[in-house]
């Protein structure tokens, strides 16, 4: 963490000035400092900077730092210092790794301008180059300049050995480097690259030089948000333009921002203190939080949102993309409301959503607000599809039951009018008697969520069996039948129909018999789009087939093998066990690009914490709790990807094969995943002779209405007090998968299948049966 202080000297102005408050938006540039830069363009450009760093997993072994080092040392400043211009560098670009070194140096201003008046006898620059055609131009002008001027040193890093001696190298220019390894983590969320977002930032960050300016009492150092740190940091990287910048706040470089390792819990309390007394806003928002390196590993976002720079399934037109923001709230009890203890006692806030998630109701009894500052009431990630939050003031009669309470007043905050507002934040009092703040992030692309849900027999054409379909075909007997499921995204539209098949020929009223069709006719087929209903829940499945897995005689020690349309084979087997540790798996992929391997169990981002009481709802002990991890992780499944950028593995899916629901990044096919989840309760149920995943279900059970409690479309962070309260739906869906994915049939289709009446033209159990649970023998 940095912390920000400034040399009390340097302002004239006294603190009790500050009485006045001012409204962020207001702040003009000669009340702080004018910026010399285009600090929107040039933050936008180091977060993808930083992220092209984070990904070259090579720029980060030592003897590639020291090699760095040394170029930017003995090669790129002094080439740089040649072709300044007084205070104006050229505009070139030099390669990644020197850059790395160069942008960790300049982030210690006072150690840089040491070094560039000790070596070059005046400060350089950094050119303002933010377009990428722009950028690349400058790093071909680069290279042609460099190879001319060190024909022996080549223009990227090719040392690799560890040959240099780190004696030699210049160990401060090491420590800066080591040090900033994982600012990008810092970073990393999708929406900080947002233009939107980009422009509150430097308004705040205006607000907190402002902040400094006026204030000559401040003790100890200021810790920055992270929106601020983002454009503080990009402020520095451009040396010459900072240093003149910082001179109407200080005068002298050398006192203004000193960089600390480690911010304190009473610093952040003092900062936000003087941001409150200075705008009367919560110095903390969506999106520029704080959060203290004791805490990184205890409060960890609940969602994992990941840059994707494609979306794979966009050509898929049924599929939708799934769009998730960041929304925090603060309150705060009007003054006047102390007279009135008796009323607030009897007060809550209810927090709902526009629209999705109607049985979402959030209360806070209001006395438990204050009266002097702002505190935060709700953290929460939604989905832009809930179109906003809405806040109801509630009134009970006694007691401390909120049932039968009446309502007083509500009033709306919707996502459009946030993303307008100034720094993504906008304002509202309730009744008179409460104000509420909502911040949020710009909407940013999110995982996919996908499940099948159970339902009706089809015949090789795709069609429902069913009487209404033979009427329509003139009485003709439909033939072949096929198991079927539709997918479900997050917001319960069909978007592909899944189909296995099963049987073959005619059945007729009395007559034939449809026969089991042999094991490597057993296809899995995936179509995109939803059914066509032609009278009721009866239909046909989409003509368009986007994916099929067929199974193939296994290999020696495998039980069961498919081949996918997609390129990749899956390969599985089960072990005597009856836990995970029996499962294996194996993908061969006919990527070039990359290689896939699944892992059993919630890996990486999806790794549960061992201590789940953080993360939980306390259970009862007499209900029936999960001891064993490896029960705990079945039917849990982890896609990794291995490509050059990322040779320690990424984590693209995560499935579940016994739910049938699956998340995964916009880069990762759909279809492919789809399949995947498919083949492996396709076989597993074989394997172990046994309906693990409801195969058997030939009905479409009754799920929750659309809107009631849409699974992702609100997730509480877990600092949130709220998660105490919450239920499975208000979490990420695999921490509780069993209570998200379950109907709202009064069985568990998972532990006890519906008691269903099938018509004979469906076929009975034993023709599913021996679909399922039998090979076909010709294999063995």
């Amino acid at each position: 963490m940095y912390d920000m202080s400034f040399n009390s000297r340097g302002s004239e102005i006294s603190s009790s000035s500050m009485s006045t408050t001012r409204s962020l938006s207001e702040i003009s540039e000669t009340e702080t400092i004018r910026l010399g830069l285009d600090l929107v363009s040039a933050a936008r450009r180091n977060v993808r900077f930083l992220r092209a760093v984070d990904d070259s997993q090579w720029l980060h072994q030592k003897p590639v730092v020291i090699e760095a080092i040394r170029r930017y040392d003995e090669l790129w400043m002094p080439l740089l210092s040649d072709l300044s211009v007084g205070s104006t560098p050229p505009m070139i670009l030099p390669p990644l790794d020197v850059e790395w070194v160069w942008f960790c140096h300049t982030l210690n201003p006072v150690s840089y301008r040491k070094y560039c008046e000790a070596k070059f006898s005046k400060l350089i620059g950094k050119p303002t180059i933010f377009d990428e055609e722009n950028e690349e131009y400058a790093l071909m002008r680069c290279r042609e300049i460099w190879v001319r001027r060190y024909p022996n040193d080549p223009f990227e890093n090719e040392d690799d050995s560890g040959s240099t001696n780190p004696v030699s190298v210049n160990q401060e220019l090491l420590l800066e480097v080591t040090k900033h390894r994982f600012l990008y983590s810092k970073f990393s969320e999708p929406y900080r690259s947002e233009i939107v977002y980009l422009i509150a930032a430097r308004q705040r960050y205006k607000g907190f030089l402002y902040m400094l300016k006026r204030s000559t009492d401040v003790c100890s150092p200021l810790v920055p948000a992270s929106d601020i740190l983002l454009m503080w940091l990009t402020h520095q990287s451009y040396p010459t333009i900072y240093a003149e910048d910082s001179k109407e706040v200080e005068g002298d470089l050398e006192k203004v921002v000193p960089i600390r390792g480690t911010a304190t819990k009473k610093e952040v309390e003092e900062t936000k203190n003087l941001w409150e007394r200075t705008f009367d806003q919560p110095y903390e928002k969506a999106g520029g939080g704080i959060v203290l390196e004791s805490e990184v590993t205890s409060v960890k976002p609940p969602v994992y949102w990941d840059v994707s720079d494609t979306d794979f399934n966009s050509k898929y037109k049924s599929t939708h993309p799934r769009f998730l923001l960041e929304v925090c709230v603060f309150v705060r009890l009007r003054a006047k409301m102390k007279a009135m203890q008796e009323q607030v006692k009897r007060d809550n806030l209810r927090l709902r959503v526009v629209r999705c998630h109607r049985e979402l109701k959030l209360d806070k009894t209001v006395s438990s607000f204050s009266y002097t500052s702002w505190q935060k009431a709700w953290h929460l990630y939604c989905e832009f599809g809930t179109k906003g939050i809405i806040f109801e003031l509630r009134r009970h009669g006694g007691g401390y039951c909120f049932k039968g309470s009446s309502l007083q007043d509500t009033v709306t905050f919707h996502w459009n009018d946030l993303l307008r507002a100034p720094s993504l934040t906008l304002e509202r009092e309730v009744d008179q008697q409460v104000k509420i703040i909502t911040s949020i992030t710009p909407p940013a692309q999110a995982p996919y969520l996908l499940k099948c849900v159970p339902d009706r027999v089809t015949d090789d054409s795709g069609a429902m069996i069913s009487d209404v379909i033979l009427k329509m075909n003139q009485y003709r007997p439909q033939e072949g039948r096929w198991l079927s499921r539709t997918v479900l995204d997050h917001a319960g539209r069909e978007c592909f129909v899944v189909r296995i098949r099963v049987g073959e020929g005619f059945w007729r009223r009395g007559g034939e018999i449809p026969s089991i069709v042999k094991w490597e006719d057993r296809i899995i087929e995936i179509r995109e789009g939803s059914w066509s209903y032609v009278a009721g829940s009866i239909g046909r499945a989409p003509e368009r087939v986007v994916g099929t897995a067929t199974p193939k005689e296994p290999p020696e020690q495998w039980k069961a093998a498919w081949y996918f349309s997609t390129g990749d084979e899956l390969l599985l087997r089960w072990g005597s066990s009856i836990s995970m540790s029996g499962l294996g798996f194996c993908l061969r992929s006919q990527a070039t690009e990359s290689t896939a391997k699944l892992l059993t169990g919630r890996r990486m981002q999806y790794r549960m914490r061992k201590d789940k009481s953080e993360y939980y709802n306390e259970r009862s002990r007499n209900e029936e709790e999960v001891t064993e991890e490896d029960d705990e992780e079945e039917g849990f499944v982890t896609l990794v990807r291995f490509t050059e950028d990322d040779p320690d593995g990424r984590a693209t899916a995560l499935l579940n094969w016994k739910l049938l629901a699956v998340e995964f990044l916009p880069e990762e096919d759909a279809v492919f995943v789809l399949l995947l989840c498919i083949s492996m309760l396709r076989s597993i149920s074989d394997m172990k002779k046994e309906d693990v995943g409801g195969l058997l279900i030939r009905r479409r059970l009754k799920e929750a209405k659309i809107g009631t409690r849409d699974w992702g479309s609100v997730v509480l962070h877990p600092s949130s007090s709220s998660l105490s309260i919450s239920s499975p739906y208000l979490q990420p869906w695999y921490w509780n998968a069993k209570a998200v994915m379950a109907s709202d049939s009064a069985a568990d289709h998972i532990t006890k299948q519906p008691a269903f009446t099938y018509s004979p033209e469906e076929g009975g159990d034993k023709l599913y049966k021996r679909g399922i649970f039998t090979q076909n023998l010709v294999w063995f």
